[in-house]
């Protein structure tokens, strides 16, 4: 399999669903702006998915992706089969469980993240609306699992389009309905969501049929006490305890933040929240493509035992993410009124708002390279089933952040909070990658002083030229002019891209360097 050839398939996709992402929060913020409004809808989607990364994306999948690989290349599909099946039925169950608890606990659950919100009351009734959204996204995670280990990246790649549409569809169609109706039009997007979360869990049955992996659920007693006794489902789970201890410190952290946030400035969260889209941006093109594409072949490659191809496939992944991560953050940091004026400063999200954002982008962006290189260095240990050594990590990174909060908070308000994450992030990756090296599992190939030598000198003219666009153009002020705005924005970006890959190609960089077939 060319590993190049599937991440930039997985990226492609992945970058149509960030551009629809990125359309959808536009829609929110001219339609809302920074309001007391968007910060109770951003508190309450941030529950569910909170859960939803907790369980689902989070330790589920770090716990079954693994195990599903490695039955499937030492037992066959038949076993592989049965896994599926029981997993699934064990799974369903307790998302029907967690489900009934999230909506009858909703309003502890808003005073535990947003105890300062404006509009706690909307809080509460979003949250109930939305809570059941963990269910739908966490049998997506199932089928991602599967689907990627199969070596079937595309659906699970482009279903997040699906959750940006229906609440594009909700924002733009359904908002105003409900105003003219005497309702709270912020309301109309808790339907987006929920809708978005049928659509992404149908579309994975015909994904799932194809491969003959659609899971069978146990209804009966029997069925299900027979799926709790399958081997697999032990082995998840006993997995799933150190991965859960570990997902969780990130989102206690995230808790905290938003907690300490909605008790800054109204409009805190909101301003967070949409630095962090954009920050995901490159996150999930290329740390999430390569995460995804890399789980399961690392996993097998620990299977088979074969820790040379382990280790190549760690080495090209890195080098992938210094070439296009450094610039990434760079953009962010030398360029952000650009970019947030010409995604959100329209309607409702004024000038004051783009300032508040760019200061939260600035801090996430410090701290870019750091978090994109996680999402390949920490697979890295999930392959080999050490889920302990990340948690450790994590635990020692949650207690540094929250220290610098105390420092940062004070000095920078809700920038603070960003920049805490960023560089909490950036002492996160320098620990995975120690960890990997000191066990002798990750080799760096000879070239790396060259390869690094060649990325900061192209750097250096990106770098030169984004803070002479920055400066030469009055990014508010194009308010008006948004076609002009969006145009020039579009021409800088392009223009930088240009300059830094052929600053690469006459350093003696070339195309074929980014290839690797496995």
């Amino acid at each position: 399999m060319n590993l190049f050839k599937a991440a930039s398939t997985v990226s492609l996709l992945t970058l149509v669903s960030r551009v629809t992402g990125l359309v959808r929060e536009q829609l929110i913020a001219a339609s809302f702006g920074a309001s007391a409004a968007t910060d109770a809808f951003n508190v309450a989607f941030r529950l569910p998915n909170l859960f939803r990364r907790l369980f689902a994306e989070g330790a589920f999948s770090q716990a079954f992706v693994p195990i599903l690989a490695a039955t499937r290349e030492r037992e066959g599909d038949a076993a592989t089969r049965r896994l599926v099946d029981a997993v699934a039925t064990v799974l369903a169950w307790a998302l029907l469980l967690t489900c009934v608890i999230g909506v009858a606990a909703a309003p502890v659950l808003v005073w535990a993240m947003g105890a300062g919100l404006r509009q706690f009351d909307t809080a509460v009734v979003l949250t109930r609306w939305m809570f059941p959204y963990i269910g739908f996204m966490s049998m997506v995670a199932l089928a991602a699992g599967i689907l990627n280990t199969w070596k079937r990246f595309a659906v699970p790649a482009v279903t997040p389009v699906l959750l940006n549409l229906s609440v594009i569809a909700a924002a733009w169609w359904g908002a105003p309905r409900l105003a003219a109706a005497g309702i709270d039009p912020i309301h109309a997007l808790a339907g987006g969501v929920m809708l978005g979360g049928v659509l992404q869990a149908a579309v994975q049955v015909p994904a799932l049929a194809a491969i003959g992996m659609l899971p069978r659920f146990g209804l009966l007693p029997g069925a299900i006490a027979r799926a709790w006794r399958h081997p697999g489902v032990g082995q998840v789970l006993r997995q799933m305890a150190p991965a859960l201890l570990g997902v969780s410190v990130a989102q206690i952290s995230l808790l905290i933040n938003t907690q300490i946030a909605s008790h800054l400035a109204v409009g805190a969260v909101s301003w967070l929240t949409y630095a962090d889209r954009l920050m995901e941006f490159p996150t999930a093109l290329l740390g999430v493509a390569l995460g995804v594409v890399l789980l399961p072949q690392l996993a097998a490659a620990q299977a088979r035992q074969d820790m040379h191809e382990y280790s190549e496939m760690l080495d090209w992944s890195l080098r992938l993410v210094l070439l296009l991560a450094l610039p990434c953050a760079l953009a962010l940091l030398l360029f952000p009124v650009g970019l947030i004026s010409v995604l959100y400063h329209y309607g409702a999200f004024s000038a004051a708002d783009v300032e508040m954002t760019v200061r939260a982008l600035r801090g996430y962006g410090v701290g870019l390279l750091g978090l994109v290189a996680i999402k390949v260095l920490a697979p890295a240990f999930y392959a080999r089933m050490d889920i302990r050594t990340p948690v450790k990590i994590a635990i020692g990174v949650l207690l540094a952040t929250q220290a610098l909060n105390l420092v940062l908070v004070p000095w920078l308000g809700h920038a603070g909070l960003a920049l805490a994450i960023g560089l909490g992030a950036l002492v996160n990756a320098g620990f995975l990658l120690g960890g990997l090296l000191q066990r002798g599992v990750y080799r760096p190939r000879p070239g790396w002083s060259g390869f690094m030598v060649r990325v900061a000198v192209a750097n250096v003219a990106l770098g030169a030229a984004l803070a002479w666009a920055a400066q030469g153009i009055d990014w508010i002020g194009l308010q008006a002019r948004w076609g002009q705005r969006a145009t020039a924005v579009a021409a800088v970006l392009v223009g930088v891209a240009l300059l830094y890959f052929a600053v690469l190609a006459a350093c003696g960089l070339r195309p074929r360097h980014l290839l690797r077939r496995r």
